[in-house]
């Protein structure tokens, strides 16, 4: 298509900001003005909630002006011809001062603009591939679209609304591929002011009002696509190992396939109690014993505990079993799982954190729980340590621990605190106390121990897996102790699931299990807390 020079009317006017600033700078100074780098109004940031309401009750007043002249404040529909990106994708290298004689409707959210005497200026916003978004410049000149409608796009247009822009496409005295309006109309009044990137978003504000965030913070729509290429990772690596993905029950009768506090409800049509899942695990195996070798799920789990950096009340998880499998067989899983979607986010193998630079191509390494902790306290503990001697060791190193903890539970808590936070390559931590998983099968050499790893990677457990325990005897045994310890009060015990059971006394085949925290994976390659890797996550009232 031929271009030629934009008409002269455009010659003489002053050019507005036609590439929208990095956010990361928090404000420029831009023609004289103090301008917000997104929000970007002429306007001091929002103190108080005096001030936005104040700013909504004027919108609210252009709202009602849209309105009485007949204009929609929210069309059904606007006459969209291309999208922000299409444009860009069509038109990457027009020269300066080109007008190209293309017409498009373009829709966007206004992320900033700047209204001058004949001619006004909006950075236009829009969703995208990798959470990067598409911007382009929108321009209103008095000769284009008139004296009345340039004088109501001063009048009603604010930061955040959705406006439809028609007119040529061309590229601006400066280069900046934008569109010439020709008209314009609102697509969606926003009500509220766009939030001021270094005032208004700590963090409790961005996960608390995460439809704000997303608005304004490329890095938090970068996370929901970082998220889902993870997720899409794992499944199709576990799709090529021949994995089958399945649906089990959130809502359920007896609570069990972790130790942990569940989360309690009633079902009415029974008339029964219910509790909502801590884990996936029992089902998933009942699924093995019926001949589904190689079995997989991506789900929530829901567990009544505390909230940090590192825990969520409700979290996601796979959960893999195979058939003839055993823990190596499994470490091999993960490792492959882990290294898939590294590079399906583009992280690379040396990943660099907080904790220090994470070697994913170097050997992963294996450490006893025994032999770690002995090194790490500077004395030897076994299987065979008794209480006294370990509850001197939690008070030299500072560890915290429950008067009431056997031996096994206190070699738990100590390594956990004290060798766990030095792991930063990955490192299976094996040979673990039977307390530690009661659905591990015991070891096949080693009294004392069972085939159960956890993979620490940056300080932190991501996963877990074991050879898991087939016989219905021993495993009767392990879970009527752990009934016994939930009548005498501890709440993360697990449940007697006789169902269960009677599944593993049909014959369930040797099998390996694996258990993976998709967030803290997440967590992983983006470097930072639980809840920004959730979209929605759980929060207390606002007081």
């Amino acid at each position: 298509m031929a271009s030629s020079p934009i008409p002269s009317f455009y010659s003489g006017f002053e050019e507005g900001l036609e590439v929208l600033l990095p956010t990361s700078q928090p404000a420029r100074r831009i023609f004289g003005l103090e301008l917000d780098i997104v929000t970007a109004e002429k306007t001091a940031p929002v103190a108080n909630p005096t001030e936005t309401n104040d700013q909504r009750q004027v919108r609210m007043d252009k709202r009602a002006a849209l309105l009485a002249r007949g204009e929609e404040a929210y069309p059904v529909g606007v006459a969209r011809t291309h999208s922000l990106h299409e444009i860009r994708e069509q038109f990457p290298d027009l020269a300066p001062d080109t007008a190209t004689g293309f017409q498009a409707g373009i829709v966007g959210r206004i992320v900033f603009m700047r209204n001058t005497g004949k001619l006004c200026f909006a950075t236009l916003q829009e969703g995208g591939p990798e959470g990067t978004g598409t911007r382009l410049q929108a321009m209103l000149s008095l000769a284009n679209v008139g004296e009345e409608r340039l004088a109501d796009w001063k009048a009603l247009v604010d930061l955040g609304d959705h406006v439809l822009i028609t007119g040529e496409v061309i590229a601006s005295r400066r280069g900046e591929l934008s569109v010439m309006a020709s008209d314009w109309q609102m697509a969606s009044k926003a009500l509220r002011p766009l939030p001021v990137l270094h005032a208004d978003l700590n963090e409790e504000t961005r996960v608390r009002q995460r439809y704000a965030d997303l608005i304004v913070r490329d890095e938090a729509r970068e996370m929901v696509y970082k998220r889902a290429a993870i997720t899409r990772a794992v499944r199709d690596t576990l799709h090529a190992r021949d994995y089958v993905e399945v649906e089990t029950p959130m809502l359920q009768l007896i609570h069990s396939g972790a130790s942990a506090r569940p989360f309690e409800t009633h079902l009415n049509a029974f008339d029964q109690p219910m509790t909502l899942r801590i884990a996936t695990e029992l089902f998933l195996k009942r699924a093995v014993v019926g001949g589904i070798d190689r079995v997989f799920e991506l789900g929530r789990i829901f567990r009544n505990e505390g909230v940090d950096s590192t825990h969520s009340p409700e979290f996601t998880t796979l959960e893999s079993y195979e058939a003839y499998a055993d823990q190596f067989v499994m470490a091999d899983r993960i490792k492959e799982i882990i290294l898939n979607a590294a590079d399906a986010v583009g992280a690379g193998r040396q990943i660099e954190t907080s904790k220090g630079t994470i070697n994913l191509d170097g050997e992963w390494a294996w450490l006893g729980v025994y032999p770690g902790l002995s090194e790490a306290v500077g004395q030897e503990i076994t299987p065979d340590t008794d209480v006294e001697t370990l509850r001197a060791v939690a008070e030299k190193h500072g560890v915290k621990v429950d008067p009431k903890w056997e031996s096994q539970k206190l070699v738990i808590e100590l390594f956990g605190e004290i060798v766990e936070p030095t792991l930063i390559d990955p490192t299976f931590v094996y040979d673990y106390p039977p307390a530690a998983q009661p659905l591990a099968r015991p070891h096949r050499s080693t009294p004392g121990i069972i085939e159960a790893w956890d993979l620490v990677i940056g300080g932190m457990e991501r996963g877990t897996a074991f050879s898991e325990l087939i016989d219905p005897v021993i495993q009767r045994e392990r879970l009527t102790a752990q009934s016994r310890m939930a009548a005498d009060g501890d709440d993360e015990a697990m449940q007697l699931d006789e169902d269960f059971l009677r599944a593993l006394e049909y014959g369930a085949p040797p099998m390996g299990g694996i258990g993976l925290g998709i967030d803290r994976l997440v967590m992983l390659f983006a470097d930072t807390g639980i809840r920004e890797t959730i979209l929605f996550p759980l929060l207390k009232p606002e007081a």
